[in-house]
Protein backbone atom coordinates (compact mmCIF):
# COMPACT_ATOMS: atom_id res chain seq x y z
CA UNK A 1 0.00 0.00 0.00
CA UNK A 2 3.22 2.33 0.23
CA UNK A 3 3.52 2.65 -3.17
CA UNK A 4 -0.20 2.81 -4.36
CA UNK A 5 -0.45 6.16 -1.40
CA UNK A 6 2.51 7.66 -2.48
CA UNK A 7 1.88 7.64 -6.20
CA UNK A 8 -1.75 9.04 -4.81
CA UNK A 9 -0.25 11.82 -3.26
CA UNK A 10 1.96 12.52 -6.34
CA UNK A 11 -0.73 12.22 -8.58
CA UNK A 12 -3.47 14.10 -7.51
CA UNK A 13 -1.59 16.91 -5.05
CA UNK A 14 -0.06 17.67 -9.00
CA UNK A 15 -3.49 18.09 -10.24
CA UNK A 16 -4.42 19.83 -6.76
CA UNK A 17 -1.94 22.84 -7.59
CA UNK A 18 -4.64 24.81 -8.89
CA UNK A 19 -7.25 23.56 -5.96
CA UNK A 20 -4.92 24.62 -3.20
CA UNK A 21 -2.46 26.83 -4.36
CA UNK A 22 -3.51 28.62 -7.41
CA UNK A 23 -1.58 31.64 -6.35
CA UNK A 24 2.07 29.59 -6.30
CA UNK A 25 0.94 27.51 -9.61
CA UNK A 26 0.57 30.62 -11.47
CA UNK A 27 3.78 32.45 -10.09
CA UNK A 28 5.58 29.07 -10.97
CA UNK A 29 4.54 28.88 -14.69
CA UNK A 30 5.67 32.79 -15.01
CA UNK A 31 8.88 31.95 -13.48
CA UNK A 32 9.22 28.74 -15.63
CA UNK A 33 7.29 29.09 -18.46
CA UNK A 34 4.36 27.34 -19.39
CA UNK A 35 5.92 25.01 -21.44
CA UNK A 36 8.64 23.72 -18.69
CA UNK A 37 5.69 23.76 -16.24
CA UNK A 38 3.62 21.10 -18.15
CA UNK A 39 6.77 19.17 -18.84
CA UNK A 40 7.31 18.93 -15.46
CA UNK A 41 3.55 19.08 -14.29
CA UNK A 42 3.46 15.61 -16.98
CA UNK A 43 6.83 14.43 -15.16
CA UNK A 44 5.43 13.92 -12.02
CA UNK A 45 1.84 12.46 -13.03
CA UNK A 46 3.61 9.71 -14.84
CA UNK A 47 5.45 9.07 -11.93
CA UNK A 48 2.82 9.30 -9.42
CA UNK A 49 0.36 7.51 -12.29
CA UNK A 50 3.78 4.40 -12.75
CA UNK A 51 3.89 4.17 -8.23
CA UNK A 52 -0.37 3.98 -8.23
CA UNK A 53 0.28 1.26 -10.86
CA UNK A 54 2.99 -0.34 -9.09
CA UNK A 55 1.50 -0.41 -5.49
CA UNK A 56 -1.90 -1.31 -7.13
CA UNK A 57 -0.32 -4.50 -8.33
CA UNK A 58 1.40 -5.24 -5.39
CA UNK A 59 -1.61 -5.00 -2.64
CA UNK A 60 -3.73 -7.30 -5.62
CA UNK A 61 -0.95 -9.89 -4.13
CA UNK A 62 -2.33 -9.57 -0.78
CA UNK A 63 -5.79 -8.52 -1.18
CA UNK A 64 -7.62 -7.50 1.89
CA UNK A 65 -11.98 -7.44 2.07
CA UNK A 66 -13.85 -4.85 3.04
CA UNK A 67 -16.89 -5.78 2.18
CA UNK A 68 -18.38 -8.34 -0.53
CA UNK A 69 -20.27 -6.36 -3.63
CA UNK A 70 -23.39 -8.56 -4.23
CA UNK A 71 -23.18 -9.16 -7.87
CA UNK A 72 -25.55 -6.73 -9.09
CA UNK A 73 -22.97 -3.76 -8.66
CA UNK A 74 -21.22 -4.81 -11.75
CA UNK A 75 -24.40 -3.54 -13.88
CA UNK A 76 -24.32 -0.09 -11.88
CA UNK A 77 -20.44 0.30 -12.50
CA UNK A 78 -20.94 -0.31 -16.35
CA UNK A 79 -23.96 2.47 -16.39
CA UNK A 80 -21.62 4.60 -14.32
CA UNK A 81 -18.54 3.89 -16.26
CA UNK A 82 -20.29 4.64 -19.51
CA UNK A 83 -22.05 7.70 -18.55
CA UNK A 84 -18.08 8.74 -17.14
CA UNK A 85 -16.31 8.20 -20.65
CA UNK A 86 -19.39 9.86 -21.88
CA UNK A 87 -18.87 13.16 -19.92
CA UNK A 88 -14.86 12.89 -20.28
CA UNK A 89 -15.33 13.16 -23.85
CA UNK A 90 -17.44 16.14 -23.37
CA UNK A 91 -14.66 18.22 -21.83
CA UNK A 92 -12.68 17.60 -25.16
CA UNK A 93 -15.61 17.80 -28.06
CA UNK A 94 -16.74 21.33 -29.14
CA UNK A 95 -19.89 22.67 -28.95
CA UNK A 96 -21.35 19.78 -26.56
CA UNK A 97 -24.31 20.93 -24.29
CA UNK A 98 -22.57 18.47 -21.42
CA UNK A 99 -19.98 20.76 -20.90
CA UNK A 100 -21.48 24.23 -21.80
CA UNK A 101 -24.42 22.83 -18.89
CA UNK A 102 -21.79 21.37 -15.97
CA UNK A 103 -18.71 23.27 -16.89
CA UNK A 104 -16.44 20.67 -16.19
CA UNK A 105 -17.61 17.64 -17.05
CA UNK A 106 -14.11 15.50 -17.04
CA UNK A 107 -14.25 16.08 -13.22
CA UNK A 108 -17.94 14.84 -12.69
CA UNK A 109 -16.81 11.44 -15.29
CA UNK A 110 -14.27 11.03 -12.85
CA UNK A 111 -16.54 11.11 -9.91
CA UNK A 112 -18.88 8.79 -11.77
CA UNK A 113 -16.10 6.06 -12.16
CA UNK A 114 -14.34 5.75 -9.13
CA UNK A 115 -18.13 5.55 -7.62
CA UNK A 116 -19.15 3.20 -10.10
CA UNK A 117 -15.85 1.32 -8.85
CA UNK A 118 -16.49 1.50 -5.46
CA UNK A 119 -19.98 0.08 -5.76
CA UNK A 120 -18.64 -3.23 -7.51
CA UNK A 121 -15.16 -3.84 -5.63
CA UNK A 122 -14.77 -4.19 -1.98
CA UNK A 123 -11.17 -4.59 -0.98
CA UNK A 124 -8.72 -2.24 0.88
CA UNK A 125 -6.42 -1.35 -1.74
CA UNK A 126 -9.85 -0.42 -4.17
CA UNK A 127 -11.39 1.75 -1.17
CA UNK A 128 -8.10 3.78 -1.14
CA UNK A 129 -7.90 3.84 -5.04
CA UNK A 130 -11.37 4.73 -5.67
CA UNK A 131 -11.94 6.82 -2.94
CA UNK A 132 -9.06 8.87 -3.09
CA UNK A 133 -10.12 9.79 -6.89
CA UNK A 134 -13.61 10.13 -5.95
CA UNK A 135 -12.86 12.85 -2.83
CA UNK A 136 -10.20 14.75 -5.40
CA UNK A 137 -12.89 14.82 -7.96
CA UNK A 138 -15.67 16.10 -5.62
CA UNK A 139 -13.50 19.32 -3.88
CA UNK A 140 -11.32 20.20 -7.20
CA UNK A 141 -15.57 20.02 -9.28
CA UNK A 142 -16.43 22.82 -6.21
CA UNK A 143 -13.53 24.85 -6.43
CA UNK A 144 -13.42 24.97 -10.44
CA UNK A 145 -17.25 25.78 -10.54
CA UNK A 146 -16.62 28.41 -7.51
CA UNK A 147 -13.63 30.06 -10.00
CA UNK A 148 -15.95 30.15 -13.00
CA UNK A 149 -18.67 31.93 -11.23
CA UNK A 150 -16.06 34.16 -9.68
CA UNK A 151 -14.47 34.96 -12.97
CA UNK A 152 -17.73 35.17 -14.61
CA UNK A 153 -16.95 32.44 -17.36
CA UNK A 154 -19.44 31.46 -19.62
CA UNK A 155 -18.84 28.27 -21.71
CA UNK A 156 -19.78 28.27 -25.37
CA UNK A 157 -23.80 27.24 -25.81
CA UNK A 158 -24.09 23.47 -27.26
CA UNK A 159 -25.46 22.03 -30.38
CA UNK A 160 -27.27 18.77 -31.67
CA UNK A 161 -24.00 17.74 -33.70
CA UNK A 162 -21.42 18.40 -30.48
CA UNK A 163 -23.93 16.19 -28.84
CA UNK A 164 -23.93 13.44 -31.05
CA UNK A 165 -20.30 13.29 -30.97
CA UNK A 166 -19.98 13.33 -27.49
CA UNK A 167 -22.53 10.24 -27.33
CA UNK A 168 -21.47 8.84 -30.45
CA UNK A 169 -17.17 8.81 -29.38
CA UNK A 170 -17.95 8.30 -25.65
CA UNK A 171 -20.02 5.32 -26.31
CA UNK A 172 -17.54 3.60 -28.79
CA UNK A 173 -14.62 4.24 -26.45
CA UNK A 174 -16.47 2.69 -23.35
CA UNK A 175 -17.37 -0.12 -25.66
CA UNK A 176 -13.45 -0.54 -27.08
CA UNK A 177 -12.12 -0.68 -23.30
CA UNK A 178 -14.56 -3.12 -21.71
CA UNK A 179 -14.25 -5.46 -24.26
CA UNK A 180 -10.66 -5.06 -25.33
CA UNK A 181 -8.13 -2.46 -23.30
CA UNK A 182 -9.27 -3.09 -19.27
CA UNK A 183 -7.98 -6.59 -19.26
CA UNK A 184 -4.74 -5.79 -20.68
CA UNK A 185 -4.17 -2.17 -19.06
CA UNK A 186 -5.91 -3.34 -15.67
CA UNK A 187 -4.87 -7.15 -15.52
CA UNK A 188 -8.65 -7.76 -15.16
CA UNK A 189 -11.43 -8.41 -18.02
CA UNK A 190 -14.08 -5.82 -16.69
CA UNK A 191 -16.78 -8.47 -17.87
CA UNK A 192 -16.76 -12.30 -18.38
Amino acid sequence: MFWLITGLIIFLGVHSTRIFVNDWRSRQIARLGPQLWKALYALLSLIGLALIVRGFEQARQHPLLVWSPPPWTAHLTALFTIVAFIFVVAAYVPHNRIKARLGHPMVIGVQLWAIGHLLATGTLRDEVLFGSFLLWASVDFMVARHRDRSAGIQQTPGTTTGDMATLLIGIVAWVAFVLWLHGPLIGIQAYG
